[in-house]
């Protein structure tokens, strides 16, 4: 077939038009550390959109714009909850022990953009901290194939 009659795009022209990021229907909470975190992510994306423009980098661009539009975004709609004075009941910021399958496992629940469970952070709305949120120490919760039970709350 004759290439005249394919349209396929050229260059860098296939990264115009990525899909943006999607973004979360939750409420942004974040901790102020998750602020700080998504400011940097703004600066950092800020640079490399930079970088790119000056080298006239089209995927670059593309990736680039589109990570500033996800993180302009989440920055907008950061709502910066301090950490909780009492240690009570579990709440957005916490720090909780839990013991469960035998395993005591510590947690902060932080905003979505902050949540590494392999870095210790869950997700507000992780069904984890859904049903740890509000209770207390002694309190037996019930996740997925499994029961923990809160040891500390700090």
């Amino acid at each position: 077939m004759s290439s005249a009659f394919v349209k396929e795009p050229e260059g860098g022209e296939a990264f115009e038009d990525l899909p943006d990021r999607p973004i979360s229907p939750h409420p942004n909470f974040v901790t102020p550390e998750g602020l700080a975190r998504i400011e940097a992510e703004l600066d950092r994306f800020h640079q490399e959109h930079a970088a790119a423009q000056a080298t006239n980098d089209k995927p670059a661009l593309a990736k680039t714009a589109r990570d500033l539009r996800y993180w302009t975004a989440r920055r907008n709609a950061a709502q910066v909850v301090q950490p909780p004075q009492d240690a009570a009941e579990v709440h957005f910021g916490s720090t909780v022990t839990i013991e469960r399958d035998g395993r005591r496992q510590t947690f902060r629940i932080v905003g979505e953009d902050e949540a590494d469970p392999a870095q210790g952070t869950l997700s507000y709305v992780s069904p984890l901290a859904r049903a740890l949120t509000g209770k207390g120490v002694g309190d037996v919760v019930h996740v997925g194939n499994s029961d923990a039970e809160i040891l500390a709350i700090a």
